[in-house]
């Protein structure tokens, strides 16, 4: 297990995530010819979809070995639309490589992708790559690194040239320069001496290095300080420390495309970042009691203990993938799922390469692999031995902001699209779909343009459903601004039994630190048993959630609320849960009435770069789309604009990008937070 790393690759979209792993495979062995993403034959980019676009969509993952480790290693898109597949995977790996463009450093994306990373505690090393591209410039990126990730690089390499002119590395543990042969494709290199004019950059670099190492190990530390010999064991052992305890993100660099720098990058994966032995213990609690804390621990000897994190279907049948965190699964074994208290077999057992698979008997503590068998399971549920349920922390998932209506071309294809919507939601936690009670369409929710577009395409293409698309919509949401109190009273007289309900209940705004509205209901009883029974309080609980789930304004969702029970009454004979229910629901609408509704859009985080030419043109533009420009630099020949936008002006954004810059303007975009609409477009949307 000492020799087992499980890591991902992250990355902003385009800064060469899937071409490093590509070489990965090549380098370790795993792949006899190096595929590449932009002629759509990267093993890693299995999906046609992905070949197609060349982009990543779904995380692949692989294991490869190096050196006498094993490396499970997993590639997630950059784009994103696709934020829970990096999400999902970050939850289950150790560590992980960011990548970043040399000529780019770090961009919007790139702040997202750190931020889950950082979320799980993951110790990261950094790999600058495209050294070669034109405008690559190694210190820009690495004070990007410093400043915009708030991270604590430490140079471990600098490169040898830039641009057209980039030709290796120096290694600045080893003083060593290492050339790479492009006609073996890398494989070979050749490590000579630092080249003259480089001598003293490099000793100044490696001074720096040994500055912020030292202060990590004593030994190396009482070395520097008096100058005695400091042999490379004792910076490897520093750096590794820091590396763990992500105080330290050593720095890579090299040029994936031109085959320089990978070996060393996976040197670096497996003498810095962690084994499963070396994660802190996971702690998980007994079902039904969060108090009790039970602790997970890397022993293939004790009760199995994994989580699901990704569910992927195809015409074999669902494939489950696993991190097992404790214990031995076997195949043929009986497993219970904690979540939902079912229990479930696991038939086969899987170790995946991108879309292949290779059979196994059994797979211990520290591994990831894919199993069949599993009916009922879905992302972030636990997998456990029946005899010791453990409940694991599972995997939270961005809401989604766009949404758009979605039919069968002929009544026959009905329930065909139900069982592939069906089949979608279980592999996509961030993919939604509801019946519109007013107008009973199917109404598919997700996270931008394209997500709804390549799931489009999967009902169409994978499933065989001929479905009519409508225009995407906002996914809008209702708020309250001040606290309200509310009283309803369900009572109806029959031949028999009656209906008997009563509550009261109040209603107040719940914000996050920032001044935004939360995206949740809270929901708290302070009322006694005497004046409502308890077991007519869950009743209450889901009866506000569903009025609420259905606003009042525009029939969106109400959020950033919290509802609390204060008091009521009941009847010995006549008062039924039913009864409790439409008196929540009266009371809830009184209550909405009076508290001052609202309605809240989702806005962007969006940054676009275009040619100095088109600056003017993108500003009015922004401008004209009730945009907020929040930052404007200058990168080499080019601007870089950050804005706040509203969701609901950025239909169709490309296109008119593309027209205002001739077709070499970039943009990305990523949801920021939900601000109130101003009134009067309020008013139009409502209408």
């Amino acid at each position: 297990m000492n020799k087992l790393r499980n890591i991902g690759i992250m990355a902003h979209i385009d800064a060469g995530k899937t071409t490093v792993t590509e070489r990965i495979l090549f380098y370790t062995g795993k792949t006899y010819k190096m595929g590449e993403v932009h002629d759509g034959t990267a093993v890693m980019d299995y999906l046609q979809e992905e070949q197609k676009r060349g982009i990543t969509i779904t995380s692949a993952a692989t294991k490869c070995p190096w050196k006498g480790f094993e490396i499970n290693l997993i590639d997630t898109p950059g784009h994103i639309d696709f934020t829970a597949e990096v999400e999902r995977s970050l939850r289950v790996l150790d560590g992980a490589v960011a990548v970043f463009d040399g000529s780019e450093g770090v961009q919007a994306q790139t702040e997202t992708v750190w931020r889950q990373g950082q979320k799980y505690n993951l110790p990261c090393l950094c790999f600058v790559n495209k050294m070669d591209k034109t405008g690559a410039d190694f210190e820009m990126t690495v004070e990007s690194i410093r400043d915009k990730l708030g991270a604590c690089p430490i140079v471990l390499q600098i490169p040898i040239g830039s641009e057209g002119s980039f030709v290796g590395i120096i290694d600045l543990i080893t003083m060593q320069a290492v050339f790479y042969k492009s006609e073996k494709l890398g494989a070979a290199f050749e490590e000579t001496e630092i080249p003259a004019e480089l001598r003293q950059t490099a000793q100044r670099r490696r001074n720096e290095l040994l500055d912020l190492a030292a202060e990590y190990d004593e030994e190396l530390l009482d070395c520097f300080v008096h100058d005695k010999p400091i042999d490379t064991e004792m910076i490897h052992r520093a750096i590794r420390y820091a590396t763990l305890s992500n105080k330290l993100h050593p720095i890579f660099v090299g040029s994936a495309l031109k085959y320089i720098g990978v070996q060393r990058l996976l040197d670096g994966v497996v003498a810095y970042l962690p084994s499963p032995l070396d994660k802190p213990v996971i702690v998980g609690h007994k079902p039904g009691d969060r108090n009790k804390k039970i602790s997970v621990k890397c022993d293939k000897d004790g009760s199995l203990v994994a989580l699901a994190f990704k569910i992927t279907s195809d015409i074999h049948g669902d494939l489950y993938f696993l991190r097992i965190y404790q214990g031995t699964l076997k195949s043929g074994s009986r497993v219970l799922n904690v979540n939902r208290n079912r229990r479930e077999n696991i038939t086969r057992i899987f170790e995946m390469h991108a879309d292949e698979r290779k059979m196994l008997d059994s797979a211990v503590a520290g591994d990831i692999v894919a199993v069949v068998g599993l009916k009922e399971t879905l992302t972030g549920d636990a997998i456990c031995d029946t005899k010791n349920p453990v409940c694991l922390p599972s995997i939270t998932f961005p809401e989604t902001v766009i949404s758009m209506s979605i039919e069968p071309r002929t009544g026959t294809e009905a329930a065909k699209l139900a069982n592939a919507l069906a089949d979608l939601r279980r592999e996509d936690p961030t993919f939604e779909c509801k019946v519109d009670r007013e107008t009973g369409q199917t109404i598919i929710s997700g996270m931008g343009e394209l997500h709804l577009e390549i799931l489009q395409h999967k009902l169409v293409r994978d499933k065989g459903v001929d479905v009519r698309i409508g225009k995407p919509r906002v996914a809008y949401k209702e708020a309250i601004t001040k606290l309200s109190e509310a009283e309803g009273k369900f009572v109806r007289q029959t031949g028999g039994h009656g209906q008997y309900g009563h509550v009261v209940l109040t209603i107040e705004p719940i914000f996050t630190k920032d001044g935004h509205w939360r995206r949740d209901i809270e929901f708290e009883s302070k009322v006694s048993s005497q004046m409502v029974p308890r077991e007519y309080v869950p009743a209450v609980e889901r009866a506000v959630k569903d009025t609420l789930g259905s606003g009042v304004l525009g029939g969106y969702p109400v959020v950033g609320i919290k509802v609390t029970l204060i008091g009521g009454s009941f009847h010995s004979v006549d008062s039924s849960e039913l009864a409790f229910e439409q008196a929540a629901a009266i009371s809830i609408e009184k209550a909405l009435g009076v508290a001052g509704l609202v309605l809240l859009e989702p806005i962007m985080q969006l940054q676009v770069v275009v040619p100095e030419a088109s600056f003017g043109v993108v500003q009015g533009g922004l401008l004209g789309k009730r945009g907020l420009i929040t930052n404007c630099r200058v990168h080499g020949k080019m601007r870089v604009i950050d804005a706040k936008v509203p969701l609901a002006e950025m239909f169709g954004y490309s296109s008119e990008i593309r027209s205002a810059t001739a077709g070499r303007g970039t943009f990305t975009v990523e949801p920021l937070s939900y601000e109130k609409v101003p009134k009067q477009i309020a008013e139009q949307i409502i209408l």
